[in-house]
């Protein structure tokens, strides 16, 4: 009889826990929720009890608040109120993202191992006020917030979105914005796509050509395989002042930023740069057209390599996320086979294949970047082996094997490469490009598809499991010129895709998603946000 009360307890418990989390709409959904009776009444004489440690997070919650109260609020060392309260005990069970809200009658208090999970716990409480709030002031307002007991920490440590803004440069207020709603709903990773074929939107002071030539195409293709052009020039880029304002933004936002610098194809805005870095010597302009192109970085020139570290140790100074993207993907072949310098150099290191060389310069890019105190991250054609119809089968076998510190970013091919991948001992992020591309339509990936995605494929052995780092939904841009066209792409699946990255499997209920999502709506109308509509 014990067993059988200890079962129903549970059940109770679970249900309870289902309806108060579908029932307060938070997004993503908290991993475990009690609701109490009653409520805590939030006025703006309220104040914020912080201690030292916290007080980046206080002010921030301060500001907030102040918004829509319409007054300064107080931050105090002692009293009542909102307390911040850091409980390294913590660690062990939520880890240093994870939190603890407790809203009782007289006052809130949020506990966590670490500023990461005050911060959540924020963008928690936030989802409890109304969606205008922030919006319009109201001083002498009151809200009520529900008395709730959440224990909350992420399924993954890498949640992440990433900008393409070398096919369309979009702008530090642009950047800002998305930050801010990455913020609101949990995101911890900015994955920054800054040079491509098409511009090189990145200051770096040793080669002033990349951003005066590379930063700027004299016109752009409209559409696939259109000979149609826009017609005007594009371009833009950051300065390395504005790069560190994005970031220092982003870190107190606790998103670290991951910037991506292409390598070696994709490269054809810094080959018009400096046209001595390129394998067909004949390009001398941006590239005006998307797709995949011939030229790449030519690997067998020593003088590539140290241009590369160049570049990259300037862009060690300005990103302290301690991860640097080389991209690596879509990189053709023929150019390298036909360039003699390239096979003396193969013949030379005793590389069978193209990808046996892709994979030789990969690594010795890796070790320059281990050597600075940063990892390697890049995309899964690293590791060779074929996943494009365009590749033939004998360039992509490979002997070399990849240094063991990269991060692997699966985008494409069998989930066996995953496997193999994680069998093998490197880290993954999946973001496979069939249910997290932002570019593609809504019938491709609805939002219901967006919000079933799970990262770690089925089948995997539990040992491998962590393995899985996250996952990343990905906004190119060749095809999305404006910022409203953007907002459009990226909004309401930035909520599924933050979803997927923190709630639970086992948690994840997407009629529940749904209703939770007209909050954010109404925040994104009240911000100028534009956001798909339709019924998936």
């Amino acid at each position: 009889m014990k067993s059988v009360n200890l079962l129903f307890t549970f059940i109770l418990l679970v249900v309870l826990t289902r309806q108060a989390s579908a029932g307060i709409g938070i997004i993503p959904r908290p991993a475990h929720v009690v609701e109490g009776q009653g409520s805590f009444i939030l006025t703006g004489e309220v104040s914020i009890i912080s201690g030292n440690a916290t007080r980046p997070e206080a002010a921030y919650l301060a500001g907030i608040l102040g918004k829509g109260f319409g007054k300064k609020i107080s931050v105090k060392n002692k009293g009542l109120g909102i307390v911040l309260k850091l409980n390294q005990k913590l660690n062990n069970e939520l880890g240093n993202e994870g939190y603890r809200f407790s809203s009782r009658k007289h006052g809130i208090v949020i506990e966590a191992a670490g500023n990461s999970g005050i911060f959540y716990a924020i963008q928690t409480l936030r989802q409890l006020l109304p969606a205008g709030f922030e919006f319009r002031a109201q001083p002498g307002q009151e809200i009520n917030i529900p008395v709730l007991e959440i224990s909350d920490r992420p399924r993954f440590q890498w949640r992440a979105f990433m900008l393409d803004e070398s096919r369309h440069f979009k702008g530090m207020e642009v950047v800002k914005n998305l930050l801010d709603q990455m913020a609101m709903v949990k995101m911890n990773v900015f994955h920054w796509h800054l040079t491509d074929d098409q511009g090189w939107r990145i200051e770096i002071k040793k080669y002033p050509e990349l951003t005066k030539v590379g930063g700027f195409r004299k016109n752009t293709q409209t559409s696939r395989r259109s000979e149609e052009r826009t017609g005007v020039p594009h371009g833009g880029f950051y300065t390395q002042d504005q790069i560190k304002e994005i970031v220092s933004y982003a870190a107190q936002r606790h998103i670290k930023v991951v910037p991506e610098i292409e390598m070696p194809g994709h490269a054809m805005a810094a080959i018009a740069a400096y046209p001595w870095l390129g394998t067909l010597g004949t390009t001398n302009e941006v590239a005006v057209t998307f797709g995949i192109m011939e030229d790449s970085y030519n690997v067998a020139d020593p003088r590539v390599y140290q241009f590369l570290n160049d570049v990259l140790s300037e862009v060690f100074t300005l990103f302290p996320s301690g991860i640097v993207h080389i991209g690596g993907d879509e990189v053709k072949f023929e150019a390298w086979k036909n360039s003699q310098m390239m096979q003396e150099m193969m013949k030379r290191e005793g590389l069978n294949t193209p990808a046996d060389l892709q994979i030789f310069f990969t690594t010795r890019i890796s070790n320059f970047i281990d050597k600075n105190g940063f990892r390697m991250m890049g995309w899964n054609e690293i590791l060779g082996g074929n996943v494009h119809e365009w590749q033939k089968q004998e360039d992509v076998k490979v002997e070399q094997t990849l240094a063991k510190s990269a991060i692997i970013h699966f985008w494409k091919g069998s989930l066996d490469l995953v496997q193999k991948a994680v069998s093998d001992g490197y880290d993954v992020v999946n973001s496979v490009h069939s249910m997290t591309y932002l570019d593609y339509n809504y019938k491709s990936i609805p939002l219901s598809k967006a919000y079933s995605f799970d990262p770690v494929p089925e089948g995997l052995k539990e040992e491998y499991i962590p393995r899985i780092l996250g996952t990343g939904c990905q906004m190119w841009g060749e095809w999305i010129p404006t910022v409203d066209k953007m907002n459009l792409q990226v909004f309401p699946r930035l909520a599924a895709y933050a979803e997927v990255g923190w709630t639970p499997k086992t948690a994840k209920n997407y009629e529940d998603f749904v209703k939770a999502l007209a909050s954010l709506k109404e925040r994104w109308t009240l911000a100028g946000i534009r956001f798909y509509e339709g019924i998936e």
